[in-house]
């Protein structure tokens, strides 16, 4: 049972118990691809078949990239006995050999309906058969809702009346949630879904602040990936093992970003526990843009076997701390933890943060930690290439294979694959790190106890040892909540950071 709090006016109260779906499925962040954001109507058989192949003979199937999902407009109406039917020119030979022919290459066959009477541009919707058509994931947009919202009750229902009939198929259908967090669905969600989402539509743009796509409140489109973490920042404890908060589909290798932007972009999304759905074109993979979707080290944070979102910490000169605990991989009792310094600022700039910081508490660990950059052992731009030339089982020396080995067995044998380029150690409670950070971009760490683990207050002057140099961190100034905790647009709450809890009361959001 998971617990959750409501608002009652200003105050939090503890409203009611929500169960949570126990479906077995998405027990780490599903992976995959869909077609909408490269494409959006334009798709076919064709399409989905090449893409599926690209996947596979680049490796990123093996690194778990698992369901290969159609968005919107693949159906052309409804057949005489109800049921919706597949274009016939864009899938002469059916929806049930597309999943056949996914299934036979190792895939997940994944297929988009809506909530409402129809969706975004094609037909009205009712429940298909999905298991005579092999379905395992279904995305259930919002669309067409002829305004049956404004209440979580009434949103659940809609969506808890699907989850009914996915149960009833006696298959296993991972089931996503598309109603772009309207009513609160990472209250709700995990009672009826795999994931929900928690803004609009993502666009490929890291940091317009678009009014289309408002924060903190709930709905839109052409969201940019900082305005969608400034609403993570506000939820991300409603993520867990078999439900996540789904910041959107991927927009790597779309060609709106720079690479440092795509860099943080995809770090973020794997720090958050977010689904890892891809959206780009795979038949036109830069090598640049593979070698980002294919960092094991990277999607090893996400696929975490303990499953706990990065927690927002502070905004210091336009530079976010989020961080949060991992899986051991040194055998200590004291968890790894991941820390990313996200700067959406256009300068580059040095951040520093204490130990203190990343563990979001004064009582951390007096041992020593490696500093392990999770970035740097990414593949060149000349590997990559050879990958997309050659096919990955002509290197698969460079690559990992999470279908031979799961993440979390890797994790359990510390593979250095999935460890990054060591850096450097901090020692202590009173240590910090200090990394300069691109304009635009992130750099992204995971910390490992190799020393003792005894506990103790932290001090405010910290003492850093980092790739052989070691420097002193004083304090940095004012904090800053515009795109942080409580942040966003619109956002007229504290200049200073405040526990989640008042910024879900100060929000009037539950």
């Amino acid at each position: 049972m998971a617990v959750f709090s409501k608002v009652l006016g200003s105050a939090i109260s503890l409203a009611y118990v929500v169960s949570a779906l126990n479906n077995g499925l998405a027990v780490t962040p599903q992976m995959g691809w869909n077609d909408w954001n490269a494409f959006q109507c334009n798709l076919d058989e064709q399409l989905i078949l090449a893409t599926a192949d690209v996947i596979k003979n680049t490796g990123l199937r093996d690194l778990g990239y698992h369901y290969v999902i159609l968005d919107d407009c693949w159906s052309s109406g409804r057949s005489s006995s109800g049921q919706l039917v597949a274009d016939a020119k864009k899938f002469p030979n059916g929806m049930k050999y597309v999943g056949d022919q996914l299934h036979a290459s190792g895939f997940g066959f994944g297929m988009y309906s809506s909530a409402g009477t129809k969706t975004s541009r094609q037909g009205d919707n009712r429940r298909q058969h999905l298991r005579q058509l092999g379905v395992d994931y279904l995305k259930y947009d919002n669309c067409n809702n002829q305004g049956e919202s404004g209440s979580q009750a009434v949103s659940s229902a809609r969506y808890d009346a699907m989850e009914k009939a996915l149960a009833a198929t006696g298959r296993k259908i991972l089931y996503s949630l598309c109603n772009w967090g309207e009513d609160s669905p990472w209250i709700w969600g995990p009672s009826v879904g795999n994931s929900w989402r928690i803004t609009g539509d993502i666009t490929d743009r890291f940091n317009t602040q678009s009014s289309t796509c408002p924060v903190p409140n709930s709905g839109g489109y052409g969201c940019s990936v900082t305005q969608i973490l400034s609403k993570q920042a506000q939820i991300a404890s409603y993520s867990g093992p078999g439900g996540w908060n789904d910041l959107d589909m991927l927009e790597v290798g779309n060609g709106g970003m720079t690479d440092d932007e795509y860099v943080a972009h995809f770090s973020m999304w794997s720090a958050a526990k977010s689904p890892l759905i891809m959206g780009n074109d795979m038949r036109k993979l830069k090598a640049s843009d593979w070698s980002i979707l294919a960092n094991p080290a990277v999607i090893a944070v996400n696929q975490d076997p303990l499953g706990k979102a990065a927690l927002y910490r502070w905004t210091h000169n336009n530079v976010q701390l989020w961080s949060g605990p991992l899986a051991s991989t040194t055998g200590s009792s004291v968890d790894d933890m991941v820390v990313v310094l996200y700067n959406n600022g256009g300068s580059s700039t040095t951040a520093s943060a204490s130990l203190a910081d990343i563990f979001g508490s004064s009582n951390v660990p007096n041992g020593k930690f490696e500093i392990r950059d999770l970035w740097g052992s990414r593949l060149s731009s000349s590997q990559a290439q050879a990958v997309l030339n050659d096919g990955a089982a002509a290197h698969s020396s460079w690559l990992y294979n999470a279908s031979q080995q799961s993440y979390k067995t890797g994790l359990e044998k510390a593979d250095s694959k999935l460890l990054g380029t060591a850096v450097g150690t901090v020692s202590g409670a009173t240590g910090s790190i200090s990394q300069s950070v691109p304009a635009l971009g992130c750099r992204m760490f995971r910390l490992r106890a190799v020393g003792d683990s005894t506990t103790t207050t932290a001090k405010t002057t910290a003492t850093t040892t980092q790739a052989g140099t070691t420097t002193t961190a004083g304090g940095q100034g004012p904090q800053q909540t515009q795109y942080g905790q409580c942040g966003g647009q619109g956002w007229t709450g504290p200049t200073a950071c405040v526990p989640p809890a008042t910024c879900h009361s100060q929000n009037r959001k539950y």
